[in-house]
């Protein structure tokens, strides 16, 4: 663990605007603890931040002490926990005697939950030496005094794994909040970190952002340093839209594989393939636009097809899953429609994987089965004796019906888009065609080549 050097402050970081004030009362207790201390009340021990990896949670602890003027001591959780019994604990110890010694202070521990993790989850060879750690840690937060002014910062993506004991009050009774940036902050932040990058004129910043919708921070820097090596390697002096949306592409899907060898037979099935995502999504009410449809391999896979939300999404409605079911079966539908059901590829294995982990999701989390309405069900992962552990809340016959309820809604969706595919079938011939020749198709070219594509009734949802 370390002592930071280098000072951030609020004011550097874009976005997070209800975060930052919610800190600032911490940036008060330590710059005016008298003032508290003078109306009786307590300094908080222990904020803990909870988002998204990537969106900023190191970053603002770094600026409470930057804001403070006071040192920042830093580690991660996974750094407490070594295959020696009794080293954790040691290294907790240590941090809090240094901590002291420099208050006030901020210590912060990164992925609090790989030490912090409920305790008699069975997690494993370590979990004797991760429940030492995590008990020195309630230790050291019990141990504080009035008017030692150390106040312990953590971060995780995980706040429902954590122990309870961490979260009760005078210890980690504050939780901040940090979700991903909306439009706005996503604009913000990519003005930061291009702000130091010549961009030519035709960059659109705003457009950018519009289309980044579930990008976290560290997403968004990762576009910006990847525009600009693009730029270089393209021999450009300024970084071009070009450039940017290359690197876009490349952050959200992967890189371009173009020297893959594909024969025609699989160009063509490909092309059948993305066509059917591309249809289904294009002629259902409730899908996401399509942005891009390519055959070109990217990443792990053999094409995209890639819909894009107009607009940054708070909730998800039942028919807007149904839609993103059926529009993500659409390809190996499609490839059963045109190559029969003996002839379908392995190409659709991550879609199928996909299907079942949002089917699953709908009646296991948002209560949105015909027979389990309005209700959640857990499964408690861990491991006991190194071999993997489910605990499950539900019984075995409910275990049937969520299964039973996931296979419906997998196959209502596959029937939607059979449905919608067999009623255009000249508009996948005339989409596959336009993918052999083009080998990428943007939004607008989709949008003309499916112009006029029907949504059969027996299709609709209402």
């Amino acid at each position: 663990y370390g002592n930071e050097k280098e000072k951030v402050v609020f004011k550097d970081i874009a976005g997070s605007e209800e975060a930052k004030q919610d800190l600032t009362e911490v940036v008060d207790f330590l710059k005016n603890p008298k003032k508290f201390a003078a109306l009786g009340a307590k300094i908080p021990k222990g904020v803990l931040l909870v988002g998204p990896p990537g969106t900023g949670k190191t970053m603002l602890s770094r600026a409470v002490a930057g804001e403070a003027n006071v040192p920042f001591f830093s580690i991660s959780g996974s750094e407490f926990v070594e295959m020696f019994v009794g080293v954790g604990a040691s290294r907790v110890r240590d941090l809090f005697a240094k901590a002291k010694k420099n208050a006030p202070c901020i210590i912060f521990i990164d992925e609090i939950d790989a030490v912090g993790r409920k305790r008699g989850s069975g997690m494993g060879g370590g979990h004797d030496e991760r429940e030492q750690t995590l008990n020195q840690i309630l230790v050291e937060m019990d141990g504080f005094e009035q008017g030692q002014n150390v106040i312990v910062l953590a971060a995780t993506n995980r706040a429902d794994v954590l122990d309870a004991a961490l979260l009760r009050p005078g210890r980690f009774d504050r939780r901040v909040n940090i979700g991903l940036p909306d439009r706005q902050d996503r604009f913000k932040i990519l003005q930061v970190h291009f702000a130091k990058k010549p961009l030519a004129k035709n960059v659109d910043l705003d457009a950018l952002a519009a289309k980044t919708a579930g990008s976290s921070g560290a997403d968004l820097q990762n576009i910006a340093n990847e525009s600009a090596i693009i730029a270089a390697r393209n021999s450009h002096k300024e970084i071009h839209a070009t450039d940017v949306t290359e690197a876009f592409e490349r952050v959200a899907i992967g890189p371009e594989r173009k020297s893959k060898v594909m024969t025609e037979k699989d160009k063509q099935v490909t092309a059948y393939h993305e066509a059917g995502h591309a249809l289904v999504g294009h002629v259902l009410p409730d899908s996401d636009p399509v942005h891009k449809v390519t055959i070109i391999p990217r990443g792990g896979t053999g094409g995209v097809t890639w819909f894009i939300p107009p607009e940054d999404r708070v909730y998800v409605s039942m028919v807007q899953y149904k839609d993103m079911l059926a529009r993500g079966l659409g390809g190996r539908i499609a490839e059963e429609i045109i190559l029969g059901r003996d002839k379908v590829t392995t190409g659709a294995g991550s879609d199928l994987q996909s299907a079942a982990d949002i089917a699953r999701d709908m009646i296991m989390h948002q209560g949105m089965g015909d027979k389990l309405r309005d209700q959640v069900f857990k499964v408690d992962e861990g491991m006991m004796l190194d071999r993997l552990t489910h605990e499950r809340d539900y019984s075995e016959e409910t275990a049937r019906t969520i299964d039973k309820e996931v296979e419906d809604l997998i196959t209502q969706a596959a029937s939607r888009a059979r449905t919608v595919i067999k009623a255009n079938l000249k508009y996948l011939e005339a989409l596959k065609d336009a993918l052999l020749e083009k080998e990428t198709v943007d939004a607008d070219e989709v949008a003309a080549i499916l112009h006029g594509a029907e949504l059969p009734a027996a299709a609709k949802l209402y």
